[in-house]
């Protein structure tokens, strides 16, 4: 596990430090490549799941270059203790097509003295995602995505012995599409869990829609120079009969 850290964290460092010393001639003040981004959410709602039950501020950190993306982004509600996330990802774009990311989701634990480096199988907080996704044209205002658990916390089988076996590999699946004033979006859980060993799922506890809503965006003029974006969902999430109304602005 020690080897598989150092590779993780080299890789990341080797991709940042590529991505800075490399100079873009195609960049000007106006096309920066490094983003910094802070969303005020009244909840975070991810893939029909909410987490934390409170209002999230979520900021995110990204550098682009050539196609790649390497970037961070985290989610912090305010209450206490609170659900907290800090996910790092590498993502490659082709001509903004296709996009293909590789995502460590990180949830600490606030009760407890964890360890952020610890990657070992069962006992690590990480989860890696591998997914692709068709972010749609201008004459096709079509997305979808597809997203595979491949390491770390995800749900687990139960072995016939009652021992808990290897994780589920949980996929999602996403599509939406964009009208002039809003959008719709609907996403499912792939993976079915065998309810009868105790089995839980990562998304659902069996195959079928988990993430159905409807959402828009508006820019609400502060002053001659700046404007706030403001976004709206209603989310539902029919599996787990739950409803969301979620709105927050971005800086």
């Amino acid at each position: 596990m020690k080897k598989y850290r150092f590779l993780l964290f080299a890789t990341l460092i080797i991709s940042v430090s590529t991505l800075i010393a490399q100079p873009d001639s195609t960049s000007t003040k106006l096309n920066n490549p490094l983003s910094i981004n802070l969303d005020i959410m009244s909840r975070y709602v991810w893939r029909g799941t909410d987490y934390g039950g409170s209002p999230s501020i979520q900021p995110g950190i990204s550098y682009s270059l050539a196609g790649f993306t390497i970037g961070t982004w985290g989610a912090y509600t305010t209450n206490n203790p609170g659900i907290q996330e800090v996910d790092l990802y590498l993502s490659y774009s082709l001509k903004d097509v296709i996009s293909l990311t590789v995502t460590d989701y990180f949830f600490p634990d606030e009760n407890s003295n964890y360890n952020y480096f610890d990657y070992g199988d069962i006992r690590t907080g990480h989860v890696l995602e591998g997914s692709v996704s068709f972010n749609g044209t201008d004459k096709l205002p079509l997305t979808a995505l597809i997203a595979t658990n491949f390491y770390g916390n995800d749900a687990r089988r139960i072995n016939n012995n009652d021992s808990l076996g290897g994780i589920q590999y949980s996929t999602y699946a996403e599509i939406s599409y964009s009208f002039k004033y809003f959008n719709i979006f609907m996403g499912a859980n792939l993976t079915n869990p065998d309810t009868d060993k105790g089995e839980t799922g990562y998304y659902g506890n069996s195959i079928g829609i988990v993430n159905l809503g409807i959402s828009t965006s508006k820019k609400i003029k502060i002053t001659d120079k700046f404007s706030l974006p403001v976004t709206a969902s209603l989310i539902t999430n029919p599996q787990a009969e739950k409803i969301y109304l979620v709105a927050g602005f971005s800086f």
